[in-house]
């Protein structure tokens, strides 16, 4: 029976700013992002999100970011060696102490917003995230879009590699993401993002913004925690895959 994964990015409110309903999406995901403190959440938010997803039995994933709160790690930071790899290795040891004492452990890593996109190309960035994952935890997992140089320099280092795909995101006709500043980026109605989602499963394809038809090929599709209709959106794509046949579960290790 075909499997896929389901992800969303959560744990992204801070202090008494709330986003997304995360208690309502970790009972539909199979795997949970979680922020890490740079472009969202705290310390409070990633205890109560980690606790939440042992509860549910979904597989935990951590979210790092370029350190831009007010940004919400939308900005390209053109930071040293040095201090990426230090600033990746700190949210890695944070988000790793704090699901000990949830309960549960981190199984993968995604780059989240900024960061994601510029390591589909940079490779010079791209290593700093290899580096901080070796030097913290060499077992993690790497969750990135399909030929990206991160995910190849995380082949070559001999850490897993998992690729990802997006359900409420537009495709350039290259593969990549469309520009969130760009019309038409991002995509709201559940019915078109579930309809996107089967044909992604069942054909390895995606139609990209200008109609051309693209592979794809994905061990996991996200559907992002912040839009609005989140939950809706989730909830529509398990109830289609499952329909149609496909098991819903996680990629990565498991939530305890």
């Amino acid at each position: 029976m075909p499997a896929i994964d389901l992800n969303s990015d959560m744990g992204e409110s801070f202090g008494r700013w709330t986003l997304g309903d995360d208690e309502s999406l970790l009972t539909v995901v199979s795997s949970a992002n979680i922020a890490c403190g740079f472009h969202a959440g705290d310390p409070a938010v990633m205890v109560r999100t980690l606790r939440n997803a042992a509860e549910n039995g979904v597989t935990v994933g951590a979210h790092v970011s370029y350190r831009d709160l007010a940004g919400f790690g939308r900005r390209y930071v053109d930071e040293s060696d040095e201090d990426l790899t230090a600033d990746i290795m700190y949210q890695l040891a944070a988000i790793e102490g704090l699901a000990t004492a949830a309960g549960t452990h981190v199984s993968y890593v995604k780059p989240h917003g900024a960061l994601y996109n510029r390591i589909v190309t940079d490779e010079r960035q791209a290593a700093c995230v290899i580096r901080a994952m070796q030097m913290v935890d060499a077992s993690l997992g790497l969750l990135t879009l399909p030929g990206s140089a991160v995910g190849r320099l995380a082949e070559q280092a001999g850490l897993p590699v998992y690729r990802e795909a997006f359900a409420d995101r537009a495709y350039t006709p290259s593969g990549t993401l469309v520009s969130r500043r760009e019309p038409g980026a991002v995509i709201a109605d559940p019915t078109v993002v579930a309809d996107r989602v089967a044909r992604m499963v069942s054909d390895g394809t995606v139609e990209a913004i200008d109609g051309t038809v693209v592979p794809i090929t994905a061990d996991s599709v996200c559907v992002h925690g912040d839009s609005p209709a989140a939950v809706a959106m989730a909830k529509a794509v398990r109830e289609r895959l499952e329909a149609g046949g496909v098991t819903v579960r996680p990629f990565a290790g498991h939530a305890s």
